[in-house]
């Protein structure tokens, strides 16, 4: 696994359950900010029983991506059932408030 992989799972350990951060928002505390979507391979690369909390990381739209694991599942309801289970409310569009609900160090 590369340093790049190894920076972003580090940073996505420390999400306090019930808050997100944004893909983006990741890749810029690695100092790579345009690497958002190389956040999310990483996230795609975390192995089954991982204890790091994938499920924390959404869109800079307050979304839930689509994230297919490495079976080819769509993982989304997923995601989302373990988000609400954590106290984070979707509104009716399927979004998150990142105002509300986002992780800053």
């Amino acid at each position: 696994m590369g340093d790049f992989f190894k920076k972003v799972h580090r940073i996505v350990s420390m999400i306090l359950p019930g808050t997100v951060m944004t893909y983006g928002q990741i890749a810029a505390m690695i100092g790579s900010p345009r690497a958002s979507r190389a956040v999310g391979y990483a996230l795609r690369a975390v192995p089954e029983g991982s204890e790091i909390p994938w499920h924390r990381v959404v869109n800079s739209k307050g979304e839930i991506s689509l994230r297919k694991t490495l079976q080819g599942d769509d993982d989304r309801c997923l995601q989302r059932a373990l988000l609400e289970s954590e106290g984070i409310i979707f509104n009716d569009s399927g979004r998150i408030d990142l105002k509300k609900y986002q992780f800053k160090f």
